[in-house]
C-alpha cells in the first residue's frame, strides 16, 4: 500500500463514501429516491476531489493541506 492509499483523509473518505451509500439504499427503501439520488452522487465525490488534489505534491504540501481540510470539516461540524 502507497502513503497516498494509506493517507488518513482518503482513508477517511472512503469510509465516509460507503456510510452514504448505506444511508442512500435506505432513502431508496422509503422511496426518497431523489434525495438519496443526490446524496449518493454529491456524498461519494470527496474521495474523487481527494485523490485529485494529492496528484502531483510533496507529502509535506499534501500533509498541510489534509490538516487544513481536517481542521476546516471540524469548524463545519462544530457549527452546525
Amino acid at each position: 500500500m502507497s502513503k497516498l492509499e494509506s493517507s488518513p483523509i482518503r482513508i477517511k473518505s472512503f469510509q465516509f463514501a460507503c456510510e452514504i451509500v448505506h444511508y442512500c439504499d435506505v432513502l431508496k427503501n422509503n422511496k426518497d429516491f431523489e434525495i438519496a439520488s443526490q446524496l449518493l452522487r454529491s456524498g461519494t465525490s470527496i474521495g474523487a476531489n481527494t485523490r485529485e488534489a494529492q496528484r502531483g505534491v510533496s507529502t509535506k504540501d499534501l500533509m498541510e493541506k489534509c490538516e487544513e481540510l481536517m481542521r476546516i470539516l471540524v469548524a463545519i461540524i462544530k457549527n452546525s
